[in-house]
């Protein structure tokens, strides 16, 4: 072995001094060291498992807003529609009530032309009363021929036509 460069006693030195030194490692770092190495490993097992609970509770989140976003948008379409619906009832109310007030008016002044009427009517018949009163007390005061009893009766029809004229 020595013409390979090995010293028989020194490699048996260094043989015994490297056995040592693995003992004392073996005994005094390598426990330590793999504690260090089994901790970190469970807390980085730890961390991922963390990891998934908080991305599973992320998902349920998620899931848990979409399905409050669902329910606002029906919520207000819900919303809209009831608002519709008041509107289409405030312009059905608003169109009967215009109704009824036009309805009102009208039959207040067909009251009105009819009460008119009624006068005009009243006043046709007062007139012609007294144009019959008139006629018999013309009749009365002058003696009747035949000639002037068809003048009496021809000038009472032309007042009547008269009176007819200015009441249409």
């Amino acid at each position: 072995m020595a013409e390979l460069g090995f010293h028989g006693p020194s490699l048996v030195v260094y043989l015994v001094n490297f056995s040592a030194l693995l003992i004392v490692l073996y005994l005094f770092g390598l426990k330590p060291i793999l504690r260090v190495l089994e901790e970190r490993s469970r807390r980085v097992q730890e961390s991922i498992e963390q990891a998934q609970v908080l991305q599973d509770e992320s998902a349920v989140r998620q899931g848990e807003m979409d399905q409050q976003i669902k329910d606002a948008r029906k919520e207000g379409q819900a919303v809209i529609e009831q608002a519709r619906q008041a509107a289409q009832r405030l312009r059905e109310e608003e169109r009967d009530k215009a109704r009824q007030e036009a309805e009102s008016f009208i039959s207040k002044a067909q009251a009105e032309i009819q009460r008119e009427r009624d006068m005009a009517v009243d006043e046709l018949r007062r007139q012609f009363g007294d144009l019959a009163i008139s006629a018999a007390e013309r009749v009365v005061r002058r003696s009747l021929d035949k000639d002037s009893h068809k003048d009496l009766i021809e000038q009472t029809l032309s007042d009547s036509d008269l009176l007819e004229r200015d009441i249409k």
